[in-house]
């Protein structure tokens, strides 16, 4: 094969690119020339070879197309890790109520910390002067603010490096031509999606930050806002993960089978449950409902309780009432865990790859995990509340 391919090759040393037609059944060979093939091709097809530059006598090569998928798939998994960790954290920052304690946002000024007394005041001072520090927080030390400040400081500095993590890499690999055309655009969608989450969380936090006259409620963001910047940052992840593992891991062709086409559907319907159960939390967290009943399965003294439909219109009680919320959050999660149940026992039934059933009882372990812990929180509830009564 180098026989065949040198002579042309250094006939053409002037030449900007060079455009061979190489069968796909030949082996690749070491040429020390860009002999990047960019498309998985049937056995027989021929693909053009292009793009080699010639620099100082010596051409620089663009990556065979397994080996940049390989590259990419990589990135796309480190990528897909850290927007968990960006969830994670957010998470905490939720629980530890440290949302509101910056309040302004600069791209490059916020990414100093306070490091005098002074600054660390002027910082304070900036605080005190919205409805959380007013009515929540009024009585709040310095060291206190300090470390609800940290917390939020280390969510937007790890969005941040998330950012970077996605555009940084991401020109590099466009530069090289180690995307394809299809790539191109899922890595320009990622890339905008990551920007615009940056956004929604300053336009979420914005609103926690209001002045609100005719209310004496403690001061939280906007239940709408947060679900959507989770939402959004689920949707990063998921698209991420699963661009990463389609480049990474070799696709199974299995026969398309009744039973084959149900067991997708159920996937499919799955996810959307659970995507649902995930919205339906973030409205739990931002009203607080959560502390509203905290007894399972019952609520309270009763399956269903009397005060669902108090707001009007009804609509209305499915994303402003602290009940009707928690209520659509136990349904959404045990119809979640049973469909994940459901899909489990139906993955038993067919003919499946390995790894497809690995994947099929990890998502049940961690359905039921999540579930215990869940059990565990309402018990303690419970509990506490048998502690009182005693008292």
């Amino acid at each position: 094969m180098q026989r065949l391919l040198f002579p042309p090759l250094k006939a053409l040393v002037g030449s900007p690119c060079l455009r061979l037609l190489v069968p796909r059944a030949a082996p690749r060979t070491q040429c020390g020339w860009s002999c990047g093939i960019r498309h998985s091709l049937r056995p027989g097809q021929y693909s053009t070879i292009s793009e080699v530059t010639l620099q100082s006598g010596r051409g620089t090569v663009s990556l065979p197309s397994k080996a940049a998928e390989r590259v990419v798939g990589r990135w796309l998994l480190v990528c897909s890790g850290t927007v968990a960790g960006a969830v994670i954290l957010g998470g905490v920052t939720r629980l530890t109520e440290s949302g509101l304690s910056m309040v302004d946002w600069h791209l490059i000024k916020e990414m100093k910390p306070p490091t005098s007394q002074e600054e660390w005041e002027t910082e304070f001072q900036k605080y005190q002067q919205f409805p959380e520090f007013k009515i929540l927080n009024h009585d709040m030390t310095l060291a206190e603010f300090k470390f609800i400040w940290y917390m939020e400081y280390s969510h937007r500095m790890w969005g941040r490096l998330v950012g970077l993590a996605y555009i940084l890499p991401a020109a590099y690999f466009w530069r090289k031509g180690w995307l394809s055309r299809g790539m191109k655009g899922r890595v320009l969608a990622l890339c905008g999606l990551v920007c615009f989450q940056g956004l929604l969380g300053w336009y979420m936090v914005k609103s926690g930050l209001e002045e609100k006259p005719d209310s004496h409620d403690i001061p939280r963001v906007s239940q709408y806002r947060l679900a959507a910047h989770l939402g959004s940052a689920l949707v990063l992840y998921c698209a991420s993960l699963w661009t990463s593992l389609s480049l990474l891991l070799p696709q199974h062709k299995l026969p398309e089978t009744r039973q084959l086409l149900w067991l997708r559907r159920c996937a499919h319907g799955t996810a959307g449950l659970v995507f649902l159960t995930a919205l339906s939390g973030a409205f739990v967290a931002g009203l607080d409902a959560g502390l509203v009943y905290n007894s399972f399965p019952k609520m309270g003294e009763s399956w269903v309780p009397e005060d669902l439909f108090t707001f009007s219109p009804v609509l209305k009680n499915v994303f402003e009432n602290p009940t009707m919320v928690q209520f659509d959050h136990r349904i959404l999660g045990i119809t979640s865990v049973t469909a994940v149940t459901v899909l489990y026992f139906l993955s038993r039934r067919i003919s499946l790859p390995r790894r497809t059933k690995m994947a099929a009882a990890t998502l049940l372990a961690l359905a039921y995990t999540q579930d215990s812990v869940l059990f565990n929180f309402f018990f303690i509830g419970d509990l506490d509340k048998g502690i009182t009564k005693i008292k």
